[in-house]
């Protein structure tokens, strides 16, 4: 296998009632650790790459190129997919680089606005074939749709999808990004009611706040595509700190990252299985 579109592996997880694993890359060892935990498990999985770490990297195109590469060369299912885009000239971008699903995210501003930046983002992808996520959270939402207490309403969620034409949707059930401890609590009624109003996989962002239990659980509820960022962070910085601690005279970099991807693997690994095995997971309770 190699380079996959994310459109193939969220539609093939949502038919078969199981999560997909969708990690964040940060810089090119966590794109091929993400690699390496698909090819370990025979697994696929999805490489995000986000607004923030395209503008880290001082434009899309070198991390976007690097993370395109890992994909190819993989031995197993890789997308590589555009997170949280709020600028429409981002998502063009990734088109043209050879993405095959982007997410737009508008989930700052008014729902009117939303709805119609949103559909003219689609319009321009679905043309080059591309597969759009959307996010919605509450009407007005001025924090995002994944602030403490926002949630998703079925009914807008419904008549959203209908009028922007996205491929998927992230929706607001009570996680949030960048937790560093596990304690948000997720609104189980609240996604399964979202699972039957719509007709497109369900996208959970924030997941590295939401404890394992609470995940499969929400799968199972009805959630497909799983994003976690932070948490696998925290492996990589962990096991460098304890790479630098082991030895203060190391200065080649090589030797205190390899450390932080092999982590990152690891761990990128057992979610995969933990998301894919769900409902396995499930009736063994």
């Amino acid at each position: 296998m190699t380079l996959v579109s994310a459109r193939e592996l969220v539609q093939d997880a949502a038919s078969r009632g199981v999560g997909i694993g969708a990690f964040n890359v940060i810089h090119l060892e966590t794109a091929e650790a993400l690699a390496l935990a698909s090819e370990r498990t025979g697994l696929p999985v999805i490489l995000q790459i986000s607004q923030n770490c395209a503008d880290y990297h001082g434009g899309l195109e070198p991390i976007a190129l690097a993370a395109l590469a890992v994909a190819r060369r993989a031995a197993t299912p890789v997308a590589v997919h555009l997170d949280h885009a709020e600028r429409p000239e981002l998502v063009d971008e990734a088109v043209a680089l050879g993405f095959g699903s982007v997410m737009f995210d508008g989930g700052t501003l008014e729902y009117a606005d939303n709805v119609a930046l949103t559909a003219r983002v689609t319009e321009r992808a679905h043309a080059a074939g591309v597969h759009v996520e959307g996010e919605l959270g509450e009407v007005g939402g001025k924090d995002g749709a994944h602030a403490p207490g926002v949630r998703t309403d079925p009914d807008e969620a419904r008549a959203f999808v209908a009028e922007t034409g996205v491929d998927a949707l992230a929706v607001a059930v009570g996680s949030s990004h960048a937790m560093t401890d596990r304690t948000a609590a997720l609104d189980l009624d609240l996604i399964a009611r979202l699972r039957a109003a719509l007709d497109v996989p369900l996208v959970l962002h924030g997941s590295s706040g939401v404890p394992e239990d609470a995940l499969v659980a929400a799968i199972r509820a009805g959630m497909t595509k799983i994003n976690v960022s932070t948490h696998l962070n925290g492996f990589f910085t962990r096991a460098v700190r304890a790479r630098l601690a082991a030895d203060e005279r190391l200065v080649d970099s090589r030797k205190y990252i390899a450390p932080g991807r092999e982590a990152v693997a690891e761990e990128a690994g057992r979610l995969l299985r933990l998301f894919a095995g769900a409902q396995e997971h499930g009736r063994a309770e």
